[in-house]
Parts: C-alpha cells; sequence; structure tokens
C-alpha cells in the first residue's frame, strides 16, 4: 500500500463509525410568478410597474440579465476565479476532510493540496461553457417570464437561471471537468474513496465522482454570483448605469 493510499484509506474507519453524523442540504427552487402575458401586474408588485411598457419590462430585464451572466462568466472563468478567492473555493466534501487531515498528517499535505487545486482549476475551465446557454435563456424569455422576475423576490432572475440551464450545464461541465481532474492523477484516489463514503451514506451520491462533485459546486458558485449581483442591482437600481435599467428597477422598488 502506498503513502497515497494509506492517507486516504484512513477514511474508510471513519466512515463507519460516522457514516450518519453528516447532515444532507436541500435547495428549494423559488416558482415564477404566473401572471399571464398580457395581464397587469398585481397591485403587490409595485404600481410604478404598471406604469412600464411591455417592450421596457422585455427589455431592462433582457439587459440585465445578459450583464449578470457575463459578469459571473468573467469573473469565476479564468485563472483564480474560484481558487483565487475564499469564498468561492471549492474545498474537499466535508466526508473527505478527514482522509485529507490524514494524508497531512503522514507529510501528504502537498497531494492534498494538488487535489483541492485541481478541482478549483476544474471549475475554472468549465465555466466559460455557461456563457452561451445563459444568454440563450434571456433571448427566450417571455414578457410572462420577465414579469414574474421584476415583481419577484431578490434572486427571481437568478432562479430563473437555474430552471433554465442547470440541466444542460450539467452535461457540458462534465467532460471538461473529468479532462481537468485527470490530469492531477489523484481524482481517480478521490473516487474510490469517496465512492466508498457515499455507499455509507457519508457523502450524497453526487459526490461520488470527482467530475460530479465539482460539476455541481461550480455550478452552485455561479448561480450564487449571479445572485449577488442581482441582489445588488434590486437593492441600488440608480447604480446601474444604464437608464433603461435604472427605469425598470426603479419602478419595481419605488425608487
Amino acid at each position: 500500500m502506498n503513502r497515497l493510499t494509506a492517507g486516504f484509506a484512513a477514511l474508510a474507519f471513519s466512515i463507519s463509525a460516522h457514516a450518519f453524523d453528516l447532515e444532507g442540504a436541500i435547495k428549494g427552487a423559488l416558482e415564477k410568478g404566473n401572471a399571464s402575458q398580457t395581464a397587469a401586474v398585481p397591485a403587490s408588485g409595485g404600481s410604478g410597474v404598471d406604469q412600464l411598457k411591455p417592450a421596457e419590462i422585455n427589455a431592462g430585464l433582457k439587459e440585465a440579465l445578459a450583464r449578470g451572466a457575463e459578469a459571473a462568466v468573467a469573473q469565476l472563468g479564468r485563472p483564480d476565479g474560484f481558487f483565487g478567492n475564499e469564498a468561492i473555493r471549492i474545498p474537499l466534501p466535508s466526508g473527505l476532510q478527514k482522509a485529507e487531515k490524514a494524508m497531512r498528517m503522514l507529510g501528504m499535505g502537498r497531494q492534498a493540496d494538488e487535489l483541492v487545486l485541481a478541482m478549483n482549476r476544474a471549475a475554472e475551465a468549465a465555466v466559460p461553457e455557461a456563457k452561451t446557454l445563459l444568454v440563450k435563456s434571456v433571448r427566450e424569455m417571455t414578457l410572462q417570464d420577465a414579469k414574474g422576475i421584476l415583481t419577484g423576490g431578490d434572486t427571481a432572475a437568478t432562479d430563473f437561471f437555474r430552471r433554465k440551464t442547470e440541466s444542460d450545464l450539467t452535461r457540458r461541465f462534465g467532460p471538461i471537468v473529468k479532462k481537468t481532474t485527470d490530469r492531477a492523477g489523484l481524482a481517480q484516489q478521490y473516487n474510490k474513496y469517496a465512492g466508498t463514503a457515499a455507499q455509507f451514506g457519508a457523502l450524497d451520491k453526487n459526490q461520488a465522482t470527482a467530475e460530479q462533485y465539482v460539476t455541481q459546486q461550480a455550478l452552485d458558485r455561479l448561480y450564487k454570483v449571479i445572485g449577488e449581483q442581482e441582489r445588488a442591482l434590486r437593492a441600488n437600481p440608480m447604480q446601474a448605469g444604464s437608464g433603461l435599467l435604472q427605469k425598470v428597477f426603479g419602478a419595481a422598488t419605488g425608487r
């Protein structure tokens, strides 16, 4: 048994003892508004929105979504877009962090660092693939979608993006992530022991391979960044720098 395998093998003992210690988290998606394409926005949506022309709502939201998508991709889809940002960096799954500690105790910290770096580099390489699909979803947005987003919650636009693109992006990200993590030579070790952890219930099944785990983490962080930009725009539409965006979001917020 080589030192790398020994480091990860320490995980097997912790899995059986702590298989049910980890809590899963399930994120719910917000439902979009049910307003019809021709119906007026309800009073709760703000009287200012009622005064906007449909073309203004549609154009304003498409501009906002396109800007947010392009900015998020530009921020994350570059060297250190993930790894260089501590708030965004992808760590090993919590169920494998015991193995990481064991590796470091065995003097294998460099190998553990290489695996974490490889995962983040894989995410950085995959994110540019998102731009085309995000922009496509904006082009296909209906007036009904736009009204639902405008009068929805703080991340209604981000939730729209997720509904429209997550499934396709998962398929697109997968091969890119696999190619990058395989280069590190440690993805196979991750897959072996993460698969064992998943069987014991210490990891979610979607974390059983490096490809699955990094793909989901990359997407979660992409939508997180888009959501942060959306909240900022809704909180202060006057700083949008666009007259149309100021008018549309200002009407929605009463500013």
